[in-house]
């Protein structure tokens, strides 16, 4: 039988904020197939909870990382370039926007917003896969980002966001090109709605879990535990032939919409 095997790896993975992110249920679902794992945090107000959480998985450091910050961000390379010397696994679980820019009109959004939504949303799958770059292309890797529908369709209260989740998908597939001759794999999990912290900052979000179970072929929605299975595999050589694809976790919702 087939299983995960990733004993040996290292794994960084950005975006947990709380045991209800789905960097989290991926982090889980690394270290029980053997990752050896960083979790990293944005801020102190960030720290302890981040900390605790890694505290329940062996072997798991946490480093802050803001991803606004180049400064921060090289000094998490150059501490796992001593710490470990390559990086096996990249997950970036990150996105922000500003909540006046989801709440609102999409074309009120201010240029500030919509830079920022950009810049931690999307660009920062950029930024830090290029400055982690000597370590990913030591042994190859496997990078996966998160996604949503709102991509590629229209999603009340999305606004700013969907725009940013665009960007990214355009990104895995031009740096699945660019990275695979370094043996470095580029993918990105578009799961369904899910209660995470961030989901919760979206107006109407209890009526989307609802719209999404009722419409989705399987009639129900997808667990964190399947967004986290979905994504260990992606980053497992059980997907060793699969580069610059979205991978859709939503019970079937997008095929049905």
């Amino acid at each position: 039988m087939l299983s995960i095997d990733l004993a040996g790896r290292h794994a960084l993975v950005l975006g947990v904020a709380n045991h209800r992110s789905l960097a989290w249920a991926i982090a889980q679902k690394l270290h029980a197939a053997g990752a050896t794992l960083c979790l990293t945090y944005a801020g102190e107000r960030l720290r302890s909870g981040v900390e605790e959480l890694a505290g329940t998985l062996p072997g798991t450091i946490t480093l802050p990382m803001d991803v606004t910050d180049d400064t921060q961000i090289d000094a998490v390379a150059a501490d796992l370039t001593a710490r470990w010397g390559s990086l096996e696994v990249l997950v970036h679980g990150v996105a922000y926007a500003n909540k006046e820019d989801l709440e609102g009109s999409f074309l009120a959004t201010s240029r500030a917003g919509f830079q920022l939504a950009l810049e931690v949303s999307a660009f920062s799958l950029l930024n830090v896969s290029q400055r982690m770059l000597p370590l990913l292309e030591k042994q190859g890797a496997s990078i996966v980002s998160l996604t949503y529908l709102a991509a590629e369709r229209a999603v009340p209260s999305y606004n700013v966001m969907g725009s940013a989740k665009a960007v990214l998908e355009q990104m895995t597939r031009q740096m699945a090109m660019e990275l695979g001759p370094k043996g470095i794999r580029v993918n990105a999990v578009s799961a369904g709605p899910v209660n995470t912290l961030a989901a919760r900052g979206i107006r109407g979000f209890t009526d989307k879990l609802k719209d999404a179970a009722e419409k989705a072929a399987l009639k129900r929605n997808v667990s964190k535990d399947e967004v986290g299975s979905a994504a260990a595999f992606l980053l497992s050589d059980l997907a060793s032939g699969i580069t610059g694809e979205v991978l859709y976790v939503d019970a079937g919702y997008r095929m049905m919409a």
